[in-house]
């Protein structure tokens, strides 16, 4: 991509210009924004760093390429983390710079960036990169600190202090020096941060604002390189504990490193001299609204009337966080189309939302589920028409999007599964710029959203982060990766998925060579294994969870990726130790329902994740096997060989159903949790089983109104409190997705 960087003069957005080229980016202009009086060296703001603005104008020279620079007009007006469009705010005038410099050079299509830690700064990057169709990159975020300083040194970045403001910095001794000279004090005011931490606070690259630097010379600055002739210190606070200075350039020239340099002779500037023709200021006011690609509301006037026995919606029963579904059935009459039925399945969930007092903004998770992977785009382009930033102030839902045979179960092109909070409460991590740190979500959909202590986590691909690209090597490779950047997501909350993931949801492309199927599971099991002991070694004792795993075959996944993961994770509020939590197991025992007992074999069907009085995970896996045992005095021998070709019984298909009530009823009750806990109940089945959706739906339906008459009024739910999801199989294991039908439920405790 042609990138413009945006430059402060610092270390950190000079050595991010680097990583792009690293990455394969062109840098085709520079942009910096400086304070309205040039006498002013530093102004009260959390987004712009400003100091040493005056030598900045020689940048274009340095690297050959044209500089844009605007004064800064506004000021901090939105204070919240996440920014909206404000007039009169300072990110307005990065939009008018970035704007003008888009209508100059239409074929940049990314905006680099210095991030490494200030979620504030990334967010506004973002916010005006979206507004402006424009991709951020941000190549430094979330990486270790000590190890950029080292690298940005031994990439020959040659910058100097221009500003300290931390306990342990002394502007007469330490401004001006380089950062290779000052590195290793930095490290050793940030060991004494271990020892003492209640004295010293220091970020060795300086993110709190410890120290801020000004390059003079890098690679990319091909033509020549900046001297400092003349500075004063400039003494903002002579506090005795954590004085602050600034150094205002007095004098400065370039000296070439080409023996034909564009003047012929090194340049000396006063300060005072014009502007070189390749530096453009960029004036003006925001008068006109740059809108994003796709962000126009619904057009809800042009929806097509649907008869309601087309339309499937399905609510659980929980009052706080609950469920969703919508799908369109008989696909015999007129077609819509993927983005036709999508249109009319987000429109009837967005009235649901409506109903309930609710809307957007108060999704948590969006199961994406569509008919042709090749229609990703347009599928895409229909769903941000509805799922917007501006109607997500709180941050915008997690989503992961799969192929899933729809066509041949009878369903229309898509379907659609929400989980919604009735509050306010949850907790977004929504990082749309590229980076090195974990895959972009460029759009509106999140990497992780944590409400009442579970994270839920987007789907997670196998991707390069840097490049966005799946990685080499195979399924296998992929599934290490996926797991890398889901680790890297979970230490952004402060967890693992080694020690705190409940559930692992793995889905399987068809794509996988059948001889690499059992190696899925196997990699996955090391490594958890190796992360837990990375803990172990950093001397850290977590308290593990016994995750389960459930395997989904399916027809494709974005990208054409072979294998996408999605971790769900126990993230308490207070930590608890495992001698707490075992105290609290229930001993209540289920009565016997539908006329089963309690069998030894039974456990073998189930998996489970309890955490006592909080969340209760659990997967209902019913292979042939497992089905010839319920149903022994009617099955022939062929199901035990898996062969489908041989629909189900009525009663067979009754008895089944009735099963898996029962042991998931047995389970929850065991595990004192109730229905009205059921935060989602996914029911997945094959579409080779030749038992229709419809009839699948009655069936259990009817089977949890018996379970309520049974239970003498406990009520269950009036209305189905489960999803049916057609899939091409399920299982325990990626080498065995053969279940005739697989349950997943997840209760929480209110």
């Amino acid at each position: 991509m042609k990138v413009v960087a945006l430059v402060s003069g610092g270390k950190d957005s000079c050595y991010a210009m680097m990583k792009c080229i690293q990455y394969g980016h062109q840098i085709v202009a520079v942009a910096n924004l400086l304070p309205a009086d040039d006498s002013v060296d530093e102004l009260d703001s959390y987004m712009y760093q400003t100091v040493g603005h005056q030598i900045i104008v020689s940048y274009a020279e340095c690297m050959g390429v044209p500089l844009f620079r605007r004064r800064i007009q506004g000021s901090t007006r939105h204070l919240k983390l996440s920014y909206q469009r404000t007039p009169g705010d300072e990110v307005e005038d990065m939009f008018i710079l970035l704007n003008e410099v888009k209508k100059q050079i239409p074929s940049i299509t990314a905006v680099s960036s210095g991030a490494i830690a200030s979620d504030y700064q990334r967010l506004r990057v973002e916010s005006v990169c979206s507004r402006l169709g424009l991709v951020s990159l941000a190549y430094l975020w979330k990486q270790d600190q000590s190890l950029l300083l080292q690298e940005m040194i031994t990439n020959e970045i040659m910058a100097i202090t221009v500003k300290v403001a931390a306990m342990g910095l002394d502007p007469a001794k330490h401004l001006g020096k380089e950062i290779a000279f000052l590195e290793p004090y930095l490290h050793k005011l940030k060991e004494y941060v271990s020892a003492v931490p209640l004295l010293y606070g220091i970020n060795v690259c300086g993110e709190g604002g410890e120290y801020e630097t000004l390059t003079l010379d890098c690679p990319l600055f091909q033509n020549a390189r900046i001297m400092l002739d003349d500075f004063q210190v400039v003494l903002h606070s002579s506090d005795s504990i954590a004085p602050v200075g600034v150094l205002h350039p007095l004098k400065f020239h370039l000296e070439s490193k080409q023996s034909n340099s564009l003047s012929g002779n090194n340049k000396t500037n006063d300060l005072c001299r014009e502007n070189i023709s390749s530096v453009f200021e960029v004036q003006g006011v925001n008068l006109e609204e740059c809108k994003a690609p796709g962000e126009p509301g619904p057009e809800v006037n042009d929806l097509i009337e649907v008869s309601s026995h087309r339309l499937h919606l399905f609510k659980t029963e929980k009052d706080n966080t609950f469920s969703i579904c919508c799908w369109l059935q008989d696909t015999s009459g007129p077609s819509t189309g993927l983005q036709g039925d999508l249109k009319l399945i987000l429109r009837q969930i967005e009235l649901q939302l409506e109903r309930c007092g609710l809307g957007w903004e108060h999704v948590l998770y969006i199961h994406l589920y569509i008919s042709d992977m090749d229609q990703f785009t347009q599928a895409n382009e229909t769903y941000v028409r509805f799922i917007t930033q501006d109607k997500c102030p709180f941050g915008v839902p997690s989503r992961s999007t799969i192929e899933l045979p729809l066509i041949q179960a009878g369903l229309g092109s898509a379907y659609i599964e929400v989980l919604v909070a009735n509050d306010q409460s949850k907790r977004v991590l929504h990082v749309q710029s590229i980076s090195c740190w974990a895959p972009s979500c460029i759009g509106p959909y999140s990497q992780a959203t944590l409400h009442k202590e579970i994270l839920h986590m987007a789907g997670q691909l196998g991707l390069d982060p840097p490049t966005m690209t799946l990685c080499d090597g195979g399924s296998t490779a992929e599934l290490e990766s996926a797991l890398q950047n889901s680790e890297a997501i979970a230490k952004c909350f402060n967890c693992s998925i080694s020690t705190s993931a409940i559930l692992f949801v793995v889905y399987c492309s068809t794509n996988i060579p059948l001889d690499e199927r059992p190696k899925i599971h196997s990699n996955l099991g090391t490594f958890a294994k190796q992360l837990k002991l990375s803990h172990l070694d950093k001397g850290t004792k977590p308290e593990v969870l016994d995750p389960i795993f459930l395997y989904i075959l399916v027809p494709d996944l974005p990208k054409r990726a072979l294998v996408e993961i999605k971790p769900i994770l126990y993230v308490p509020e207070t930590m608890e130790t495992p001698e707490e939590i075992s105290c609290q197991l229930s001993s209540i025992v289920a009565p016997s329902s539908f006329g089963f007992q309690p069998a030894d074999w039974h456990d073998s069907c189930i998996q489970k994740c309890v955490i006592p009085g909080k969340i209760c995970a659990v997967v209902l896996s019913i292979t042939s096997v497992v089905a010839m045992k319920i149903c022994s005095d009617s099955m022939n021998a062929d199901w035990s060989n898996n062969n489908h070709q041989n629909s189900l019984t009525e009663s067979q298909r009754k008895r089944i159903s009735r099963f898996c009530i029962f042991l998931l009823n047995k389970t929850i009750i065991e595990n004192d949790f109730s229905w009205k806990d059921t935060m989602s109940l996914r029911l997945y089945f094959p579409p080779n089983l030749h038992v229709p959706l419809e009839t699948l739906s009655n069936l259990f339906t009817d089977g949890f109104k018996e379970l309520d008459q049974m239970n003498g009024g406990t009520k269950v739910g009036g209305k189905p409190i489960f999803n049916l999801v057609p899939v091409l199989g399920a299982g325990i294991s990626a080498a065995c997705t053969n279940d005739i039908i697989t349950c997943e439920l997840f209760s929480r405790k209110s």
